[in-house]
């Protein structure tokens, strides 16, 4: 039977980087077809980007110095193949890829793939050597690993050094988990007889090798589509991140859901250079129920029960998924890096995600003899297949109804998490706390800004309105609350600012403007941008907190303003609109609930975990002597204790479900099994109890709950 390895804090800054996005064992030489469809795409690509995207770039040669840069980036990200030899020879296209794109030249193309090709076999032979013979875990050694910072190898010599520190500091990694898994087992049995150092090291580096192996296996598997894949997604990334080209594998996957859901365990992932890592969590799937897999972390190794877990990283993501899914009640074992630098080993067992926790659920809450309503709106969800299909806007206003009934005296809407969805939905819900005017507008390349209106004059909750957010409150989210802002109908609690992402994006069929044979995928492409009623942009700056509370996630750069390339914060001319001026005492309010938070002691030591994970992730050295390891990991995990009482915080507060669902749990046991572990979850949320008592705190002038237009 395994065991797992229950949070082991580890200074693991960097897990076994040696893979890269994109890897080939060898390099066929390309069919008269391939060469065509490729020069067709790439002139398609070229025409769409620069006649249709949001923010045409001039395709120049600082845009050719940009994808001469980042497609060999891309290709060895962790500058573990290329030598300085190399990179002199590529010089020669900087400034030409321009002239080559506009011609369809493929040249600067082909001749790094084969460049790249040589390297790839080099290192095979690299990691057979230096795996063959024990490594020396006594001497003093350290590796850097700040890629952006570290240097080319300035020839195979020196390329080969560069693969041993790699490849020790791979087998140390391993090395170290056993011999903790070797101390459990004999603390476990008295008859247990551990495995000596040396047997050790030598399993972790046959391990090592053996997931080697594995890689290269998978890179024989590349074909020309994938690889071409690559190059131009970098031209099409030159324009911003969320502009991208999909092959027609790609497309199905991109169709089924956005190419990012891990069927299995209800998780989305993106892929960040060799690494996988988890950008959010699909309410009520088994991810989200079992609460230890987080957003921000990296999926390093995937197991099926109980046997060996197979290394993921530098798969492709389709490749990845395609371990964690599987069917409902089998096991995966996920080994992660944690974004504080520990690794640890969790179960979970797969499901089917019940959709019923995506849509919109309330409670009740009693503070300072009052009586307050919550509601979790996870997405902005709406089914334009289905005319009377539930939607986020009509459920909010069911929601709200119901809590009246129970004499609210104020509301909170968490949307935390919240990734976005349907523009519609969420002008329509702005709509249920004003009269009517302007939420959102709407921007193409070179047009007048479009601007959507509330025009239901009807008016739900008049009420206090209280709105949390973090990083990961995203796109209809921020439209949503930035338009309660303007109004001033709201306050705003959460992250100093939400995720930033204020693009839309249009996928073209390029078969649909290219006759063709075979099929020649789509392009993703950035063709709109979000603006607040008040003129300013969403990109990048997101919505800022009126309330700005620490997170873990405080001193970490996440969410747009991460991604490399984003399209600029601008502003245009604000809409006509009229604050309400709802609140009587909106000021106060604000600066009573900072100086709150401010001498909080709970939030003071979010903040310091905060500093404290900040400080762990930029900390880019690796010890590879083992007492030096052992000692950094050691007192990693020490520095680390001090906060584990974060986790046993109580807001001592008691959450019920409005009336309407109790005779529906009474019914349905599952529903009420959902409804008993959201409202622990909540007894434990200080962000929930702050939040009201700043609406409890709020006074409604109610001579201007309503604007004119």
């Amino acid at each position: 039977m395994h065991k797992l390895i229950d949070i082991m804090k580890r200074n693991y800054k960097i897990i076994i980087p040696i893979f890269l996005l994109l890897g080939f064992f060898g390099y066929k030489s390309f069919a008269q077809n391939d060469m065509e469809k490729d020069k067709i795409l790439v002139g398609l690509i070229r025409d769409a980007l620069t006649q249709a995207h949001y923010n045409p770039v001039q395709i120049n040669d600082e845009f050719s110095e940009l994808v001469h840069t980042n497609f060999i980036k891309t290709l060895d990200p962790t500058k573990r193949f290329f030598i300085k030899e190399d990179l002199e020879y590529f010089e020669k296209y900087k400034k030409d890829i321009d002239n080559q794109i506009k011609d369809k030249n493929l040249e600067f193309y082909h001749i790094v793939i084969e460049r790249f090709v040589q390297r790839i076999r080099n290192t095979e032979s690299f990691y057979n050597e230096h795996l063959k013979q024990a490594f020396n875990f006594n001497i003093d050694e350290i590796l850097t690993v700040d890629y952006d910072k570290t240097t080319y190898a300035k020839d195979i010599i020196d390329l080969k050094k560069k693969w041993r520190k790699q490849l020790k500091l791979n087998t140390l990694n391993r090395l170290y988990d056993k011999i903790e898994e070797e101390k459990d087992m004999s603390k476990d049995s008295t008859n247990y007889v551990m495995k000596s150092f040396e047997v050790l090291e030598k399993i972790s580096r046959e391990e090592v090798a053996k997931s080697m192996k594995e890689y290269y296996t998978r890179m024989e598997e590349m074909n020309d589509e994938d690889w071409f894949s690559f190059y131009i997604n970098t031209i099409a990334l030159a324009f911003d991140p969320h502009t991208t080209y999909l092959s027609p594998k790609n497309k199905k996957r991109f169709d089924i859901n956005m190419s990012g859901k891990l069927e299995g365990i209800g998780a989305r992932l993106q892929k960040k250079g060799d690494y996988t890592k988890i950008v959010e969590l699909i309410s009520g799937g088994p991810a989200w129920k079992a609460g230890e897999l987080e957003v921000g972390d990296v999926i390093l190794k995937v197991g099926q029960g109980d046997k060996d877990p197979v290394d993921i990283v530098g798969m492709r993501l389709d490749d990845a998924i395609e371990h964690i899914k599987g069917k409902k009640g089998s096991e995966v074992r996920l080994t992660l890096k944690k974004i504080d630098g520990s690794t640890e080993v969790i179960s979970i067992i797969r499901d089917v995600v019940e959709l019923e926790e995506v849509f919109a659920k309330s409670s009740t809450v009693q503070f300072e003899n009052k009586t307050y309503g919550l509601i979790n709106l996870p997405g902005f969800y709406i089914d334009f297949d289905k005319r009377n299909a539930r939607n986020s806007a009509t459920d909010m206003e069911r929601e709200i109804e119901e809590l009246k009934k129970e004499n609210i005296e104020g509301l909170l809407i968490d949307l935390r998490n919240n990734g976005g969805g349907s523009l519609r939905t969420a002008i329509e819900i702005a709509g249920l706390f004003i009269k009517e005017g302007p939420i959102v507008q709407v921007k193409y390349q070179s047009e007048k800004p479009r601007i959507d209106k509330d025009t239901n004059k009807k008016i739900q909750w008049n009420g206090p309105l209280v709105i949390l957010v973090n990083e990961l409150s995203a796109s209809a989210s921020e439209i949503f609350a930035a338009a309660m802002q303007d109004y001033n109908r709201a306050v705003i609690i959460g992250s100093n600012q939400t995720f930033g992402k204020g693009t839309v994006q249009n996928v073209l069929d390029l078969n649909r403007y290219y006759r063709y044979s075979s099929n020649l995928g789509a392009l993703k492409m950035t063709v709109q941008k979000f603006y607040r009623i008040n003129g300013g942009s969403t990109q990048l700056k997101g919505v800022t907190s009126d309330i700005a509370v620490p997170d873990k996630y405080t001193y970490m750069k996440i969410g747009e303003r991460d991604e490399e390339n984003p399209l600029d914060w601008d502003k245009i001319e604000p809409a006509d609109y009229r604050a309400l001026h709802f609140y009587t005492n909106f000021e106060e309010t604000v600066l009573k609930s900072k100086l709150r938070v401010n001498d909080n002691k709970q939030f003071q030591l979010i903040n310091e975990n905060a500093k404290w994970l900040k400080k762990r992730r930029d900390d880019k050295k690796v010890f590879l002597r083992y007492a030096d390891y052992k000692k950094d990991i050691e007192n990693n995990k020490k520095e680390s204790e001090r906060f584990d009482i974060l986790d046993t915080y109580k807001n001592k507060l008691t959450f019920n479900s409005p009336q309407y669902e109790i005779p529906l749990m009474k019914k349905d046991s599952v529903l009420a099994k959902k409804r008993k572990d959201w409202h622990e979850n909540l007894s434990k949320d200080i962000y929930i109890e702050e939040a009201l008592r700043v609406v409890s705190e709020l006074k409604v002038n109610k001579s201007l709950i309503a604007i004119k237009g």
